[in-house]
């Protein structure tokens, strides 16, 4: 097994290039490197190469975090935490649109008529099933109509 450190800065960017060169010539069987952010510059530089050294075979391993992708399990995992990080980026964003997270309103919007049933002298169950909703719905709105 042979191992060698690779440099840092723009020597790193070359050196990289020429063991990305020896991958697809089929010399080396794995890469091994300290920190992911070591070898990609970005998300997308990074998932690039690693797509690449998949395809030919090479096999990836980060020590820092632990992720191994020369076993189907870690490649698991990393496609899963890929995901995940996409997850939250995408909700983060919907939250800064303004974009209301979580179920749907669904017996808040009869707020008004539970309300209008109630004062006319109807009884919570039969409000519920008068409208389709929960009677702890209806509860729930009555109750904060007195807060």
């Amino acid at each position: 097994m042979q191992m060698k450190k690779v440099g840092f800065g723009a020597v790193q960017r070359q050196a990289r290039e020429k063991l990305i060169d020896a991958a697809r010539r089929r010399e080396i069987d794995v890469v091994l490197v300290w920190r992911l952010d070591r070898w990609g510059r970005s998300v997308t530089d990074l998932l690039a190469t690693l797509q690449e050294l998949e395809h030919l075979g090479v096999g990836f391993v980060s020590l820092t975090e632990a992720l191994d992708l020369t076993t189907p399990a870690g490649c698991a995992e990393f496609e899963r935490e890929i995901l995940r990080k996409r997850v939250r980026a995408g909700l983060a964003h919907a939250r800064q649109s303004g974009k209301r997270l979580g179920r749907p309103a669904t017996a808040a919007i009869h707020t008004d008529e539970v309300r209008k049933l109630r004062c006319a002298g109807i009884s919570k169950s039969e409000i519920a099933r008068r409208l389709n909703i929960g009677l702890t719905s209806v509860r729930r709105i009555l109750l904060s109509k007195k807060s």
